[in-house]
């Protein structure tokens, strides 16, 4: 059978141009969700969109040819290895006269290895630490690798600690040897020692070369735990050592291209990945599916479809001679591998990556281990490396997001909702006084239970009832995952949990209520349980004014707890406040003395200030110049970002904050929340959603910093 290359049917992808030299080896990010991101890295053949993978080609046998892989799968960087080239005369020559780039026939990015691997698997190499790094240079590589120290697992802790200090001691030498147009990888070793890889992050981060510090700093020493599944030591390695690399270093979990590892991988922040597993597999008559890999004597018919294996039954592709069956094998590997990316990076745009991981953990029993090790972490972070790891993946995660929430049995630990329920359990308060007026303490707590969302549809009637007999109580809901504050109830996840009504029905003994009632300090109130019925009736004067404190409470508790300001001046910003309500009767914008100051968003029930809200906040409480507030309080204030003076013009008149134009930002800046932009003088230039983390803002120096809603500029000529 012939079949047709899909490219005949395509125009060619055109030749990706170098960027500008003051963007070489910067990155960037786009999106994120949490530690997971989708980034750039500029390189001089183009930009590296990532997470991607690099696949691996052996310049001796290339079963997939690098250009069909540029044209064909939209492979924007690939792999080789310098060492082998090196070695081989007829291939130094080629790759040193005309360029590794046409030595391949790739115009992408290409990246190559040192060797390292090949003193892993043959005990020793032949090239010098100097003379490899040249090389790379010499031949046009775009990220090359310095001849780091293998440390294996089994090797004791003074070998793996000496093969973390040599790797260092080399690192000045080869950055030296780099120049200022070939960017470099700085490996991370240790071995499965969380102290020594923190320690290897640490030197390979802080060492600064005269042209460029290291561009990428790739994982290594991980191969003998994926070729044994030792998939939670994997991630107990990616844990210790991201936590002291910098952010705007990208990530490279090194050698590990197994399609079913890539969703917790990228959720825990890698960002690059490479394998030659997509063909090593295919020789072996096995092949891909995102759950799992698949033998294919074991098959009658594919359990997966692709390009590759389109009009081919598995007999048909049994018969077939070895090469042949290896390479359409290996395509559909590559395809596989490819779509696998592909639906990591939606679930990052759609924030639900660490659901996608979830639902992958299931297929292999080494990695639901590993992924229940991974949610122990994040339960009870403990106070090492890997403990900080998890706390940067927990506040870097915006608390809420548009879209349903999948039920499961691991739900409780995902990332957001973690962060969303340690803001209200340290920032959601008792209100100060009651709807009639008086401040007398609190006299007991109304739970609803057993009632499904939408709650101002089905329990409104019940609780205004119950508020009107004894004002000074506390309206909350009984939730899956808790109870929670009712001024909080459209805030999603919990007004969009997706599940069977079944989950609703929960019965919880008192213990149980109480258990959830200390993690907003109310286990000592008195409590009575109500599961309302559905009732619309035309309301009093009485239980509009309840309802209007109600909806003042909703507020002020949110600019409290997803914008760290103090109820006290939440109540100044809402006094004489009024609303409108969507047809659903929720409330759409609100208004201070007439005039429009936020709104709560109707697709995930976060705040969208106006300016005149925030300008009002500024004049409330908080000075806007830039960090005069204890960033360990729990109220801090709306975060603010003071940006160098040069970018007023254009942000003031709402262009986005670029990274690059940052002087600081305040800690407990949250991606997704409300922030202020404030200039060096303390004025406010606008307002916004950041998109990176304080830390982030320090480090990076390219990309969109923060989205820009208004500025203060904009009516101006």
């Amino acid at each position: 059978m012939t079949l047709i290359p899909h490219s005949q049917h395509m125009s060619p992808r055109p030749i990706p141009l170098p960027c500008q030299n003051h963007d070489l080896g910067k990155f960037e990010i786009l999106s994120r969700d949490g530690a997971a991101r989708i980034g750039r890295l500029h390189t001089n053949h183009g930009v590296l969109n990532t997470p991607m993978l690099l696949p691996v080609v052996n310049p001796n046998i290339r079963t997939i040819e690098p250009r069909e892989m540029w044209e064909e799968y939209g492979i924007e960087g690939l792999i080789t290895n310098s060492y082998i080239i090196w070695k081989h005369q007829k291939l130094k020559e080629v790759a040193l006269s005309d360029g590794v780039h046409n030595l391949l026939d790739f115009p992408g990015i290409i990246v190559t290895d040192s060797g390292t691997f090949q003193s892993y698997v043959y005990g020793d190499v032949e090239v010098g630490v100097s003379e490899i790094v040249e090389f790379q240079r010499d031949i046009g590589v775009d990220i090359g690798t310095m001849l780091d120290v293998f440390g294996r697992p089994d090797m004791s802790f003074s070998e793996l600690e000496s093969a973390v200090e040599e790797t260092a001691n080399r690192a000045s030498e080869s950055l030296e040897v780099a120049g200022d147009n070939l960017l470099l990888n700085g490996p991370i070793q240790g071995g499965i020692n969380d102290d020594l890889r923190a320690r290897s992050g640490y030197l390979m981060s802080s060492i600064r070369g005269k042209y460029h510090n290291f561009t990428v700093h790739p994982i290594g020493g991980i191969v003998p735990l994926m070729e044994k599944q030792m998939y939670r030591e994997l991630f107990q390695i990616l844990l210790a050592s991201k936590s002291t690399i910098p952010p705007n270093r990208p990530i490279h979990l090194f050698g590990c291209g197994h399609p079913l590892l890539f969703p917790l991988s990228i959720a825990l922040g890698v960002d690059i990945f490479d394998s030659a597993a997509y063909v090593l597999f295919a020789r072996d008559d096995r092949f891909f599916t995102p759950t799992g890999t698949v033998k294919l004597k074991e098959i009658r018919e594919w359990p997966i479809s692709s390009r590759a294996l389109f009009g081919l039954s598995p007999e048909e592709v049994r018969k077939m001679d070895k090469n042949e069956r290896t390479s359409i094998l290996s395509r559909h590997n590559l395809e596989i591998t490819q779509a696998e990316l592909a639906k990591c990076r939606e679930a990052i745009r759609t924030g639900k990556i660490w659901q996608l991981a979830e639902e992958r953990s299931h297929c292999s029993p080494q990695l639901r281990g590993a992924f229940l090790w991974v949610l122990d972490q994040l339960a009870f972070p403990d106070e090492g490396p890997i403990g900080e790891s998890i706390m940067n993946i927990i506040a870097s995660t915006n608390p809420v997001r548009k879209g349903g929430e999948r039920m499961s049995h691991d739900i409780e630990l995902r990332p957001h909702i973690l962060h969303l329920q340690a803001l209200i359990a340290t920032r959601w308060k008792i209100p100060g006084s009651w709807w009639d007026g008086s401040k007398s303490t609190i006299k007991n707590l109304i739970i609803i239970e057993k009632t499904p969302p939408p709650w101002r549809t089905c329990s409104l009637n019940a609780i205004i009832s119950h508020l009107i007999e004894t004002p000074n109580s506390i309206p909350l809901i009984l939730t899956p995952l808790g109870i929670i504050p009712y001024s909080l109830e459209d805030l999603s996840p919990w007004c969009h949990l997706d599940g069977s009504n079944d989950m609703w029905d929960i019965d919880y003994d008192d213990e149980e209520i109480m258990e959830f009632l200390s993690d907003l300090n109310l286990e000592k109130i008195p409590f009575i349980r109500i599961k309302p019925e559905l009732k619309i009736l035309k309301m009093s004067k009485i239980e509009e004014n309840v309802r209007d404190w109600m909806d003042r409470c909703s507020i002020v508790d949110k600019l409290s707890v997803l914008c760290s300001i103090n109820p006290n001046d939440g109540c100044k910003l809402t006094t004489s406040m009024s609303n409108r309500k969507s047809t659903t009767d929720r409330m759409v914008n609100v208004y201070s003395d007439g005039t429009h100051i936020l709104s709560p968003r109707l697709n995930d029930g976060g705040i969208s200030f106006t300016l005149e809200g925030v300008k009002r906040l500024c004049d409330n409480r908080y000075p806007i110049s830039f960090d005069t507030i204890d960033s360990d309080s729990e109220f801090s204030g709306l975060p603010k970002v003071c940006i160098n003076d040069d970018a007023i013009p254009f942000v003031g008149k709402g262009r986005n904050v670029m990274h690059g134009y940052i002087l600081g930002a305040d800690k407990h800046l949250i991606p997704g929340q409300p922030c202020l932009i404030v200039s060096s003088s303390g004025d406010l230039i606008a307002h916004g959603t950041p998109i990176a983390t304080s830390k982030e803002m320090e480090l990076f120096q390219k990309g969109i910093a923060i989205k820009v809603r208004e500025g203060v500029l904009k009516d101006s000529s």
